[in-house]
């Protein structure tokens, strides 16, 4: 019986020379990159040392008001509960100005999203869309809680008005940069066949960027619930006058179980809105 000897392993065959030409080309393609990389960030650290520099940022005056901070922290220990019912009533408001807002910003924001995502929107209608969001966007929630004041009055309803406006400058954009990131191909066989531009958006748009309307609604529901306390030191409702007159009084354990049941209150709607978000991911 014959013995075959093993075969010797197959020597890798050399690779063909790169052509100089070629390969200065691959090199210049590499290093234009490299450069533009570090260009742009030495131009970030630039303007951020410029930034800090005008908004006379100094880790020095933190270190040397640590001590008042502590002082002031201390001042908030221990809580005093004898105005609970006062509290929770107040933080009820606050979340029903939350609720209110947050239904009707998210729908003023989807409406004048699909004015304002490109693959949608009419250039006619795309443009004034984005400078109208861009306009309201620039103006601070307080300026339309003090708007609404002066017209409506003093209440929860001015706050939930100042939300729902507020919420169109910042959510409008987000929306339409969810529509707009929908992937190309379901709308593109949709206006193959002859589908409307109704139907495009229906079926071909709407079902992509649900999840992600869903989770920046419920993020806006969040930041609403946080806002409404800031809202309420101009009297448009919720807790933040009594925050406000707490702080002016220097009542400060009175004001320290109010903080507390805020952070209560967040936290658990961000755990709920946690849930939400796995459930629709």
């Amino acid at each position: 019986m014959a013995i075959h000897s093993p075969k010797a392993p197959a020597k890798p065959r050399d690779k063909p020379a790169l052509d100089p030409q070629e390969r200065v080309r691959l090199e210049q393609a590499f290093r234009v990159p490299r450069a533009r990389n570090a260009l742009s960030a030495l131009l970030a650290v630039m303007l951020v040392v410029w930034s800090m520099a005008g908004a006379e940022f100094n880790f020095a005056k933190l270190g040397e008001g640590a001590v008042n901070m502590g002082e002031f922290l201390a001042r908030l220990f221990p809580p005093s509960w004898e105005k609970l019912p006062t509290i929770l009533e107040l933080l009820v408001e606050t979340l029903q100005m939350a609720i209110v807002g947050t239904v009707l910003g998210a729908l003023l924001s989807l409406i004048c999203a699909f004015g304002a995502a490109s693959n949608i929107a009419p250039r006619w209608l795309y443009y004034p869309a984005r400078w109208i969001m861009n306009i309201i966007r620039s103006l601070p929630d307080l300026v339309f809680a003090l708007m609404f004041v002066s017209a409506v009055g003093l209440g929860p309803f001015a706050g939930i008005l100042a939300m729902t406006l507020g919420a169109v400058g910042s959510m409008g954009k987000i929306f339409a940069e969810a529509m707009e990131s929908v992937d190309r191909g379901p709308i593109m066989a949709m206006q193959a066949v002859g589908a409307s531009k109704r139907q495009v958006v229906q079926y071909g748009v709407l079902p992509q960027a649900a999840p992600l309307l869903t989770s920046y609604t419920l993020l806006m529901f969040e930041s609403n619930v946080r806002g409404a306390t800031i809202l309420g030191m101009v009297g448009a409702g919720g807790i933040g006058l009594e925050l406000t007159t707490a702080m002016r009084m220097y009542d400060y354990e009175h004001l320290s179980a109010m903080v507390v049941c805020i952070i209560v209150l967040v936290t658990i709607i961000d755990q709920v809105s946690a849930v939400v978000r796995r459930k629709i991911s």
